[in-house]
């Protein structure tokens, strides 16, 4: 009788293990720790030095409620074409872990305590771009764009460019050219970030009928592009320098680091006109690396003397 119960007990752990697990999944996690990375920093520029650390608590919670949100209501209109596709095939809505039902409430559940969360703790000016980057994501990006355009990942961008002004506006109540050069670096990124794993998965999208630029064009003109953009990327994480006043460490930082960040730009440029493996997934990880470092010295450059 005890090792039954012990038994069950067991199999009622693992079962809200799993539960718990898929859950966590359909907020896309990484995807919501790259915001998060990028808020914090934006917090301690907006304040030009250590912000309050109560707020910078309530502006994670928010926002990883308001990223987590925008994830699951995306995992939720793409179930479908998740099912195609070998890299999305264990997500929870694929494996049946989570009904669909259940999975909209979550993403409504998320959307609607996190608005809430925000009006509190924060301001309407906040609390306003949070509701905007949900908005955005999942109908702008997900029901709009996604299945329509190549340039899809490009206003994908945008959406990613919220946390910066919510971070700022968290402070501030405000927003400035400041936080809009940081929503500039963040826009143009994310083509040279992403369209390197869509490559690497450029099966996958294709037999999903996704229109990836990876997909519908060739390999030296996505190759180009990547390029393209990230001269822009750099060259907005630059202006950055007279429109927000950054000092030393951060030009010598995003110059240096921007240098690092072309050169696998054109590397894998270089290597699609040559007709061999791209090597992709290098430059996605490396953009990673870039835009981390960055932010992580846009937050330590106010707390210097010079």
């Amino acid at each position: 009788m005890a090792e039954n119960i012990t038994e069950m007990g067991a199999r009622a752990s693992i079962g809200f293990r799993r539960k718990f697990s898929a859950y966590l999944s359909l907020t896309k996690p990484r995807v919501m720790e790259l915001l998060l990375a990028v808020t914090i920093p934006t917090m301690f520029l907006a304040e030009n030095g250590i912000p309050n650390l109560g707020l910078v608590l309530v502006v994670l919670v928010g926002g990883a409620m308001s990223a987590g949100s925008a994830g699951a209501f995306n995992c939720w209109f793409d179930r479908d074409i998740d099912r195609l596709m070998n890299r999305t095939s264990g997500r929870p809505l694929v494996t049946g872990v989570i009904s669909d039902r259940e999975a909209l409430f979550f993403a409504w559940g998320l959307a609607i305590v996190s608005t809430a969360w925000f009006a509190v703790f924060t301001n309407w000016l906040a609390t306003g771009l949070s509701v905007a980057a949900i908005a955005f994501y999942v109908i702008v990006y997900s029901i709009w764009l996604k299945r329509r355009t190549p340039q899809n990942i490009v206003w994908g961008g945008a959406a990613g460019g919220f946390p910066v002004l919510i971070g700022w506006a968290s402070v501030t109540n405000s927003l400035t050219w400041t936080p809009a050069v940081l929503f500039l670096i963040i826009f143009l990124w994310t083509p040279p970030h992403y369209w390197p794993l869509s490559w690497r998965y450029r099966e996958d999208y294709k037999v999903a009928g996704v229109p990836m630029l990876t997909v519908v064009r060739g390999r030296v003109t996505v190759g180009l592009q990547i390029v393209l953009y990230g001269w822009a990327t750099v060259a907005a994480s630059l202006l950055l320098i007279p429109v927000a006043g950054m000092g030393v460490l951060y030009a010598i930082v995003a110059a240096s680091a921007g240098t690092w960040f072309l050169i696998e730009c054109h590397r894998l440029y270089s290597r699609a006109l040559e007709s061999v493996d791209p090597k992709p997934m290098r430059l996605f990880h490396l953009s990673n690396a870039y835009l981390t470092l960055l932010f992580l010295t846009v937050a330590i450059d106010p707390l210097l003397p010079f």
